[in-house]
């Protein structure tokens, strides 16, 4: 654990405030949801809650099956980072931060196709694959991810399957995660 030499104090209502620093360094935003651990010791730890992540396993077939059917790299994202992906080695984007470019995307809440050729990079520091199609998945009116198709950069236009898969499966893992 690395320490901060930040300290706060707990108020009266049991709050304690995470300083702006370490909120932005760890892409905290306001609403995010964070999971919190205690340890034998008397720490507590706060770690990032995603709720896409508890599906990785079944987010893994999911990008299978996409691979599959729409015949392009397929992913499936929560707000920060690749929590699965078919038709790469795994070790290419899981865990991977997600570029600027896709996390507005997400923010914007609208389905996203590249026009004419894929640009937009699906991973901070990727330079070769590219996001031809994002679909964002949203549970009870939040963002929690997106489903994306990826070729190569400069590749054409994604065709009409692979918009509909990603539209398809964004909704289904969206309704999943409700309730």
């Amino acid at each position: 654990m690395k320490a901060t030499g930040i300290v706060r104090r707990i108020d009266d209502l049991g709050r304690v405030v995470i300083p702006k620093e370490i909120r932005r360094t760890l892409h905290i935003r306001d609403g995010d949801p964070l999971e919190i651990y205690t340890e034998k010791n008397g720490e507590v730890i706060f770690k990032k809650y995603s709720p896409v992540g508890e599906l990785s396993d079944f987010a893994a077939q999911i990008c299978e099956a996409l691979y599959k059917t729409g015949e392009c790299v397929s992913a499936v994202c929560d707000r920060d980072t690749v929590i699965a992906c078919a038709g790469v080695p795994k070790k290419e984007l899981v865990d991977k931060r997600l570029s600027g470019g896709l996390s507005e995307i997400m923010d914007s809440r609208k389905l996203y196709t590249a026009a004419g050729k894929t640009e937009l990079p699906l991973a901070e520091g990727e330079s070769i694959l590219c996001v031809s199609v994002a679909a964002p998945i949203v549970t009870e009116g939040d963002v929690m991810g997106c489903v994306a198709f990826a070729a190569k950069q400069g590749a054409p236009e994604p065709n009409e399957v692979q918009v509909k898969l990603a539209t398809a499966v964004a909704s289904f893992l969206g309704k999943q995660m409700e309730g």
